[in-house]
């Protein structure tokens, strides 16, 4: 067996899973105007497609510390690109029936693939440069919404909304079969007599068991829940929200969003490296309650204001909204009991995608009965507060040994 992986490839390679991952979210809502246009659904249903996804990440998330044991992280992350491939290939039906299928499959794919990454880079990542790492690792999620969000209209705008789709699923599956040489020497930990039984509930209930143990961890889920709900409301709406209120182009709605998302991925960087020299939490706090201002922001926008306006509001909620994960994973993995990083990060899962199953749901029945997108903006504002108060939790609960 040769040399281990640097630290900085496993973080590249996990960037990679991360850009191709995000397929499972953004795809159906940045084609959404097309799509609707061909089946007569709403565009503002992408909320519920949304919480869907949500849905199929809370059946498998729970069962990643068994499946991490059995199969590896790399293997993991292998399968799972390829479920959410065959997911967003399921769109391509276009039919209710089958978007919704294809959102419950996706996300059941996509349940593992943040606590796989964390296992991945927790017992590498020096810690000092903890922060960094992890927010480098998690700007493949703007990224990846970033180019889903200017390719897939792109496509569909020139050649049918369904070649958009095909592409998002290749991308998926050819990053898959990338990381198959880092397999060997990254998955040596995998235990081959594993199996997947009962044994996985009672791993998936010790890790929930986590959260009511450690009112630190707690605080940080209920954070992550919080300040996600306005991450992914802005990811699934902004584009249609543009479309349908403003009279935006798709193709121009798509690049706006794109470059929301990129203010998010620099946004990452420039968080870890800062929340390595402040600590964590203060920048957290900042960042939540940025998010909350940004919120408004778009709330309080209308077609009178120039298009320059909306790109400057959405890079906003871009830098905030989207910026505070690779934080506060990095934090969460700095936090977790030895060897439960992983375990810890799917914990979270739960309650985040619980979260995310409610949410965007809400913000789609706001924008039903009013018939405004503002309500639902204004939603995220109060969640990212809530998620400003949640890191509050557990503030004193710091054992010896687990934090600077």
């Amino acid at each position: 067996m040769g040399a281990a992986p640097s630290v900085w490839l496993v973080m590249v390679a996990l960037l990679g899973v991360h850009l191709a991952g995000m397929g499972a979210f953004l795809t159906v809502p940045v084609l959404a105007p097309a799509i609707a246009a061909e089946t007569g659904l709403s565009p503002s249903l992408t909320g519920f497609h949304t919480a869907m996804v949500y849905g199929g990440a809370l059946i498998s998330g729970p069962f990643t510390a068994a499946l991490l044991r059995a199969w590896g992280g790399v293997r993991l992350l292998q399968v799972a690109l390829c479920v959410i491939a065959a997911a967003i290939l399921l769109a391509l039906v276009g039919e209710a029936w089958a978007l919704a299928a294809s959102a419950l499959l996706g996300g059941f794919g996509h349940g593992p693939v943040t606590p796989a990454g964390s296992h991945l880079l927790a017992s590498r990542a020096p810690p000092h440069r903890r922060g960094l790492i992890f927010s480098l690792k998690q700007t493949g999620v703007p990224a990846g919404n970033m180019l889903i969000a200017a390719l897939a209209p792109a496509v569909g705008v020139a050649f049918g909304w369904r070649w958009g789709v095909v592409v998002v699923a290749v991308m998926a599956v050819a990053i898959a079969a990338s990381l198959q040489p880092l397999r060997a020497a990254l998955d040596s930990d995998r235990d081959a007599q594993a199996r997947i039984d009962g044994g996985a509930l009672r791993d998936a209930a010790a890790s929930l068991r986590l959260l009511r143990e450690d009112p630190a961890l707690l605080g940080l889920t209920l954070a992550a829940a919080g300040l996600g709900a306005s991450q992914f409301c802005f990811a699934s709406f902004f584009v249609v929200w543009q479309v349908e209120s403003l009279g935006v182009p798709l193709a121009q709605a798509g690049v706006a969003l794109a470059l929301g998302q990129a203010s998010g991925a620099l946004g990452r960087v420039a968080w870890g490296i800062l929340g390595d020299r402040l600590g964590a939490r203060p920048v957290l706090i900042a960042l939540a309650l940025g998010t909350a201002a940004s919120a408004l922001l778009l709330a309080l926008a209308g077609p009178s204001w120039p298009q320059a306006g909306i790109v400057l509001a959405g890079m906003a909620m871009g830098a905030t909204a989207v910026g505070w994960n690779g934080l506060l994973l990095g934090e969460l993995a700095r936090l977790a009991p030895p060897g439960r990083a992983g375990g810890a990060t799917a914990a979270m899962g739960v309650v985040f995608g619980a979260a995310m199953i409610l949410s965007p749901s809400a913000f789609s029945a706001l924008v039903i009965v009013t018939g405004s997108y503002a309500p639902g903006f204004l939603l995220c504002a109060g969640l990212a507060l809530a998620g400003t108060g949640a890191l509050f939790i557990g503030r004193v609960a710091n054992p010896a040994g687990r934090g600077r």
